[in-house]
């Protein structure tokens, strides 16, 4: 399938994504797309910058993400092969996700036009490390966020989780305390996920905490992350992600690279999933839709409600012609009773009690 081509001069694309699918190892809780092929490393970089060629429409961009996989896995060399087929600023986001076992050159990152690094960091509790798979330990997480700093990053983030096998309240605690400590600007903190394609998924593993410990963990990060906005439901902030905000504010994107998703001119798309069938076609899509209104609609409410702010409904009321407050008036009056919606000046937010139980309450809301 062909990207359907933009239909208005001046309705410019602000975020692009790059998928760089390879890993040296698969961490146990992973079911993201990602290969250990790393022979085909190359062959994909030229796939990969033809799809760009052809796809890209030269906008300016705000923001530029590199996920993976493991994007440092390419040299500064390759990886700017691929900065330089993009129209960017002095004010672009320009992302990248490293893993501390293999941050190296982080001065070439930054050289090259890299001023936001995303860390793979997981935990600092090396026995946990160890048993999710992950090739680092605690120490060579701390030392990539001091290299990172050294290197001339302002904008540094680390992914941390919570719920992993054998983590204890107080593990949680200290990998919180650990991340305090350290010249950070955002922590992006996930719940972990057991999806089919993981190893865990067919190898479950034990120990896990249960429900209310992990609603005890995610409440203490939001208790010892004080001094970093909870902006978003998984995010905290001193410097907040443009480039997710983008997604969550509903914004327009390209996706390039095997798997990834985009969305361009009101059509969500993505890319072919396996190393070889991305490869053969990487200028064309395995799959694209136009949404329904409905379907619009509740995305606006889905995304909007991630946001620590909540969702405007006059907004939403004129963007789709409906009495928000009328067609929802059972489940508003449901959980702002209980306490998890806080209505504001305006429209809804959920409240911290409210985020973690926002999967059940959001699905209220589907048709």
């Amino acid at each position: 399938m062909q990207l359907v081509q933009k239909q208005a001069e001046d309705k410019l694309i602000k975020s692009a994504y790059i998928h760089i699918p390879f890993c040296l190892s698969k961490c146990k809780y992973c079911s993201f797309v990602s290969y250990t092929d790393i022979n085909l490393k190359t062959g994909y970089l030229y796939s990969l910058l033809k799809e760009i060629t052809d796809c890209y429409e030269g906008d300016t961009l705000e923001t530029l993400y590199f996920g993976g996989g493991t994007p440092s896995l390419y040299t500064a060399e390759e990886l700017e092969k691929i900065l330089k087929k993009f129209n960017i600023t002095g004010h672009t986001e320009i992302t990248i996700e490293v893993n501390p076992d293999s941050a190296m050159n982080l001065e070439k990152l930054r050289e090259i036009g890299f001023n936001r690094l995303s860390i793979g960091v997981q935990t600092f509790d090396n026995t946990i490390l160890k048993e999710i798979g992950r090739r680092h330990n605690s120490e060579q997480a701390i030392q990539t966020v001091e290299n990172a700093k050294k290197a001339g990053f302002d904008n540094i983030s680390i992914d941390l989780i919570y719920g992993l096998p054998n983590q204890t309240l107080s593990v949680f605690k200290n990998d919180l305390n650990v991340a305090k400590s350290l010249p950070i600007q955002h922590v992006s903190l996930y719940g972990l996920k057991i999806d089919e394609g993981c190893y865990y998924y067919n190898h479950f593993p034990k120990k896990l905490p249960d429900d209310d410990v992990q609603a005890d963990m995610y409440l203490l990060a939001a208790e010892e992350l004080k001094d970093f906005e909870h902006y978003e439901i998984s995010n905290w902030g001193k410097i907040q992600s443009k480039h997710n905000l983008n997604y969550w504010q509903e914004g327009e994107y390209y996706g390039f690279g095997a798997a990834a998703h985009g969305f361009v001119d009101g059509v969500r798309y993505s890319n072919y999933r396996t190393l070889n069938e991305y490869m053969d076609n990487p200028t064309k899509h395995e799959y694209g839709k136009f949404l329904t209104e409905q379907e619009k609609l509740e995305e606006s409410i889905f995304l909007g409600l991630r946001i620590a702010q909540g969702i405007d409904v006059k907004n939403i009321n004129n963007k789709f012609g409906i009495d928000f407050d009328k067609k929802y008036k059972k489940i508003i009056d449901k959980y702002t009773q209980t306490g998890h919606f806080i209505k504001t000046e305006n429209g809804y937010r959920f409240s911290l009690e409210g985020f973690l139980l926002s999967n059940i309450i959001l699905s209220e809301f589907l048709n």
